[in-house]
């Protein structure tokens, strides 16, 4: 037993780098993905039930016609960030961590992934929550807590097969979510009275909770914009470059945009963003319907996020990702006992504290010179950058020092973006002279 636990613990280059996900190094041109179930993927990636409790927000905060621009603009704003970041992922075919490797130095890279890893593994436990309300509608009952444990362990179950596992589990959840999705929409515009009747009663509710047009797309950047500077995770796997941008637009602009216009109509008609709720009160059939779409989203979901921090993790620490994915799977599991209710928390923590991480990838890679960022600069990437810490730094304070009208995430993530560009053509400025 004691032989078994070790030959799975140790560390194996060579079967790392043969494996499809190969976290430890840029991948080979056989190891990236076919485009379409790396698609679909992108597709159950971005099904989260955030766009559900966003929209539900701005459902009680602005009339319909606004909250169809608010969301656009705000999904927007994060498709273009996604995509630059993504574009890095698919040209140097590196993960984050190992990206991170090349930016924040060799030793210096364990502090952004400890911290993404931590920040993720959180989010992960809000999954983990958020499946167990969905099939028992309470937070701390015994029902919840097995459902709960159950949905942890299922998705580390799914992820420890890597990519492969994702894909198995999004390809067949993706047209019973849009279909699913769609009925619910149908469903509230039908109980208010149809189309006009919808739009009036959009009007009456959007006084309950106001919001002006900047605050609206602030709420919609600051719910996704994680999701943008991590895209390289996937982007890696892609073929063409179309292919790594699409990633961002089908999670950003198509999924994330379609739940929050099915969360804000939920709030209206229904009083709620979950579409679990008010299809249980249609009765045992289409509420298990709605029970289902929405435990297969969440499963899609958790399989993701998961998977983000055992790749990022295992290349940092030269661990298999097998052991990482267990190891964070177990952590988000107990962590998502009691941190969904705390949901909006974690996302205003998320948005303000991680963008920054990404600003002096982005400098490098835009404005520093591409030549850095390929295989054999691993191995001559400095121990520690201060620079990349200073520049983050930075970032958190802008944001955290952020006007009102402004999206702290996006101030943040610009502050790091300049600060190491301004930094780093200091430092040559100097060395030239």
């Amino acid at each position: 037993m004691a032989g078994k636990f070790k030959q799975w613990w140790s560390f194996d280059p060579e079967a790392e780098a043969s494996s499809a996900d190969n976290p430890h190094a840029p991948l080979r041109d056989d190891q990236r993905r076919e485009t379409f179930p790396l698609l679909t993927l992108a597709f159950g990636w971005g099904f989260l039930v955030t766009g559900l409790i966003v929209g539900g927000a701005l459902g009680k905060g602005l009339p319909f016609a606004d909250i169809v621009t608010a969301t656009f603009l705000g999904n927007s704003v994060n498709f273009v960030i996604g995509a630059l970041v993504a574009y890095v992922g698919y040209k140097t075919a590196c993960n984050s961590g190992l990206l991170y490797r090349q930016v924040f130095g060799t030793l210096g890279a364990a502090g952004p992934v400890i911290l993404v890893a931590l920040l993720t593994i959180g989010w992960q436990g809000i999954i983990v929550g958020a499946f167990g309300f969905a099939w028992t509608q309470s937070f701390d009952t015994a029902s919840f807590y097995a459902v709960a444990i159950f949905a942890g362990l299922l998705f580390t179950m799914t992820t420890y097969f890597g990519v492969k596992g994702l894909e198995a589990v999004s390809i067949p959840a993706t047209l019973v979510l849009v279909a699913v999705g769609i009925y619910a929409g149908w469903m509230n515009v039908s109980a208010a009275g149809g189309w006009e009747a919808f739009l009036s009663q959009s009007e009456a509710s959007a006084g309950e909770a106001p919001l002006t047009m900047v605050q609206a797309v602030n709420l919609v950047i600051g719910s996704w914009i994680v999701g943008a500077i991590v895209m390289p995770e996937y982007s890696r796997f892609a073929k063409k470059a179309w292919v790594a941008i699409a990633i961002p637009f089908i999670v950003l602009i198509l999924s994330q945009w379609f739940l929050q216009i099915v969360g804000a109509m939920g709030g209206i008609v229904s009083g709620t963003h979950d579409f679990t709720t008010y299809m249980l009160a249609q009765g045992a059939v289409i509420g298990g319907i709605g029970v289902i779409a929405m435990s297969l989203a969440l499963w899609t979901t958790g399989d993701a996020n998961l998977y983000l921090p055992a790749v990022q993790t295992a290349s940092v620490f030269k661990r298999p990702q097998r052991v990482m994915t267990v190891l964070c799977g177990i952590a988000g599991t107990i962590i998502g006992l009691g941190i969904y209710e705390q949901f909006l928390f974690w996302i205003d923590l998320l948005a303000t504290i991680a963008p920054p991480l990404i600003g002096p990838l982005l400098a490098e890679f835009y404005l520093g010179g591409r030549k850095r960022f390929d295989a054999e600069a691993l191995t001559h990437a400095p121990v520690i950058n201060p620079l990349a810490f200073i520049a983050y730094a930075v970032g958190v304070i802008a944001a955290l020092n952020a006007p009102e009208n402004t999206a702290s995430a996006l101030v943040g993530l610009i502050a790091s973006v300049l600060a190491y560009w301004m930094l780093s053509m200091g430092v040559r400025s100097l060395g030239k002279s």
